[in-house]
């Protein structure tokens, strides 16, 4: 069994304010520039992402960006790591 937890009605000492350090809603929705494309693809890999986009209940589009990202990613380490834009 647990002790029983006694409250009493005694000053807690002195509290400190400490500043918001939390990102704003803003900040959580960020969302990448996007720049619009014309690309022709094989039908068998739109087919593909369609059908696996289904599968997880997102848009084929999205899958194929991030995977375009990811490759991006893994071509430029320095970028990744540094943060830079060189």
């Amino acid at each position: 069994m647990s002790a029983k937890i006694k409250y009493t009605d005694e000053p807690l000492g002195e509290a400190q304010v400490i500043p918001d350090f939390l990102p704003s809603p803003a900040e959580l929705a960020f969302r990448e520039e996007g720049v619009k494309v014309t690309l022709a693809l094989s039908k068998k890999s739109v087919e593909f992402f369609k059908s696996e986009a289904t599968k997880h209940h997102t848009q084929y589009q999205r899958m194929i960006r991030r995977l375009i990202d990811a490759y991006v990613d893994a071509q430029t380490p320095t970028r990744r790591q540094t943060g830079s834009h060189t």
